[in-house]
């Protein structure tokens, strides 16, 4: 069959329905006062239809009054909120966007705090009622089906429970799969006009630029092969998608269809291949991004857009095994209370998704929750990570729904861990010049050890470049990194699993107990004149250390001494061997002459590490212990120490 024939243009159906094609003063004269119109929200606001109502109410100012309108974000054009529709509009949103957010702190418009999955059932329940639907459409295919394109969400449920449906046809509009599809008998009125949709246009400085690639970097180490991604909205979601180009078979379950996702969607990096719920789709609510996007999506089967109350409900997002959930907040405080919406008082956005998807992900098999954030705002001026949230801000995510933390400073992992580990593995991803100050405010509220040290600046910041993997000579697989400030309840883990004699031979001391205190000599380390490094396994959030190597300059000698430990149930493997090879490496990187050691007589197995360790070594025993000089091996080392 030839489909080009048998579609009807626009005129043609016309023909059909002349009634539906009246004429714009005709269509608002049905509007009457105190009624409840919805608006198409996002990428998908109905622009024509925006400036076509309040047009008419110039001309008509008495036509109605105290009309409410409802949507959940305005993106565009808000002329409703104008001092002058004061009588005729009051604005309703579920979601704060950046032209409305000024009335709605001073009053004169109104914020509903809802997760999106709600909003259906509570427009179908008809505690918010909705008489009239301002909504965009594709024009009607051969069968007479209008597609709400870029913005399904809620709007099918408000044309569903509206009396009177507006329609603005658009040429422009994509004609996407899934749910967002209304037959032309069950619009009341029609008015054809083509524009370009809403597009989504950012501009970063390149500092900006610097962090959001930091972050991206980040988040993609936490996102494996095969698993389903939730990503929210802004220029974050967006850097995360650029780096994961070299990951494979993902798939997408969201309520947000961006840019970056169809970018990988084109690179094949996306293909829901894995997906336990919805394989071979791409699903998503709505979308906003630019015209090659939309231009994409357009009638696109790999692609599916479902209303909110399925694509947002937690128990249907926990049917997705391996999905992350990827948000970000606008604070959040040393006990991990975060929030998305408010700013202290002034409401700045709103809950949307963020606690639909972070619920329904934590209940899924296998699944990862991220919130992804910049470390300050406003120029670095004010820290988003703070000692306790703002006044009267909203918690949008409770402290037991916080999993990962990432800024572009690192990773911090929060379930399981105590106030204390929490604070501090907080403060270790703040921006460095905000630590100090967070340091001394969790003193004070006891969030953390009162003598807890701390080294600022560059002589304190942790060298990631550092970190390495490794595997020993017996097939051993290692990830070595250096200590953390965070690693102290790790260490205390480490130390205490070690024999009375392994304990001996590292401290040449038969005390057994590891204080905080003790503690804090192995976790709080100047980089600059001396280097920790672990010997780790396991995942990144229940990391176990198997061994620990560490060396500290001697300025006067431009050697440094050198100290290993290893567990004893993972002793005989290679790991000692490997953290002192690695430990030379960067010592010799570093310009040192070699190495010095104490070691008791009896601890052959350290000495045998030290031997095969392609030093040249000279050796005086005193008092049951060998003092070791260990000179590198290369064409500049001198022979003796």
């Amino acid at each position: 069959m030839n489909r080009a024939k048998t579609a009807k243009t626009l005129e043609e159906w016309k023909k059909v329905y002349p009634e539906k094609f009246a004429s714009e003063d005709e269509i608002f004269s049905n509007i009457r006062r105190g009624q409840h119109i919805f608006v198409t929200s996002g990428c998908g606001e109905p622009q024509y239809l925006i400036s076509a109502m309040t047009n008419y109410v110039e001309s008509h100012p008495k036509a109605f009054f105290d009309a409410e309108i409802i949507q959940i974000y305005s993106l565009g054009l808000a002329p409703y909120t104008d001092e002058k529709f004061k009588s005729n509009f009051r604005h309703n949103s579920f979601f704060i966007g950046n032209n409305t957010r000024d009335n709605v702190n001073r009053g004169a418009a109104d914020y509903t705090p809802i997760s999106l999955s709600d909003i259906p059932a509570l427009i179908n329940s008809g505690i918010v009622p909705i008489d009239i639907a301002l909504v965009q459409t594709s024009v009607p295919d051969e069968h007479g089906f209008l597609s709400l394109g870029v913005s399904v969400d809620m709007v099918k449920t408000a044309t569903e429970k509206a009396s009177l449906v507006i329609a603005q046809v658009n040429s422009f509009m994509p004609r996407v799969h899934g749910d967002g599809f209304i037959h032309i008998d069950d619009v009341n009125f029609i008015i054809a006009h083509d524009a370009p949709l809403l597009e989504i246009q950012r501009a970063f400085s390149e500092e900006k630029t610097l962090s959001l690639q930091r972050i991206g970097i980040y988040v993609s180490q936490l996102i494996q092969d095969g698993d389903t991604l939730q990503v929210g909205y802004g220029s974050i979601p967006n850097a995360i998608m650029a780096h994961l180009y070299n990951k494979k078979n993902l798939g997408i379950h969201t309520e947000l269809l961006t840019e970056g996702i169809v970018n990988l969607m084109k690179a094949g990096v996306i293909d829901n291949s894995k997906k336990t719920l919805n394989r071979g789709k791409t699903v998503a609510t709505f979308c906003m991004a630019k015209k090659e996007t939309y231009e994409y999506i357009h009638d696109n089967p790999s692609i599916v857009f479902r209303t909110v109350d399925y694509t947002n409900n937690p128990m249907l997002i926990a049917r997705n095994d391996n999905i992350v959930a990827i948000n970000t907040a606008l604070e959040i405080d040393l006990t991990g209370q975060a929030t998305s919406e408010s700013i202290g008082s002034m409401f700045y956005s709103g809950i949307g998704g963020f606690h639909d998807f972070m619920r329904g992900a934590l209940l899924a098999r296998n699944g990862k929750t991220i919130l992804a954030m910049k470390s300050t705002a406003v120029n670095e001026s004010i820290s988003r990570i703070v000692p306790a949230l703002s006044a009267q801000a909203g918690v949008t995510l409770c402290r037991a729904d916080v999993r990962y933390v990432v800024t572009e400073h690192g990773i911090a992992y929060l379930h399981g861990k105590n106030i204390r580990e929490r604070a501090m593995a907080l403060i270790s991803i703040a921006h460095p010049k905000f630590r100090p100050m967070l340091i001394e405010e969790a003193k004070k509220r006891g969030l953390i050890y009162q003598d807890q040290a701390y080294i600022p600046g560059e002589r304190g910041k942790y060298p990631e470049t550092l970190e390495t993997y490794r595997t020993t000579k017996l097939g051993f697989h290692l990830f070595l990194r250096p200590v953390k400030i965070t690693d102290e309840p790790l260490l205390k883990d480490f130390f205490y699993s070690l024999s009375d004699k392994s304990l001996h031979r590292r401290f040449m001391s038969w005390r057994k107990d590891i204080p905080h205190e003790r503690l804090q000599d192995f976790v709080i380390i100047d980089y600059t004149k001396e280097i920790s490094i672990l010997a780790i396994t396991g995942s990144q959030e229940n990391e176990t250390i198997l061994g620990l190597g560490q060396y500290g300059v001697d300025e006067a000698t431009h050697t440094a001494e050198v100290a290993v430990a290893v567990r004893d149930d993972y002793q005989g493997r290679g790991i000692g061997s490997e953290l002192l090879s690695y430990l030379t490496y960067l010592a010799k990187r570093e310009g040192l002459l070699g190495f010095t050691a104490e070691v008791l007589v009896e601890n052959r197995p350290m000495l045998q590490v030290f031997e095969q360790g392609g030093f040249d070594i000279t050796r005086h025993a005193e008092s049951g212990v060998y003092h070791l000089k260990m000179a590198f091996k290369t064409p500049e080392t001198r022979r003796e120490l």
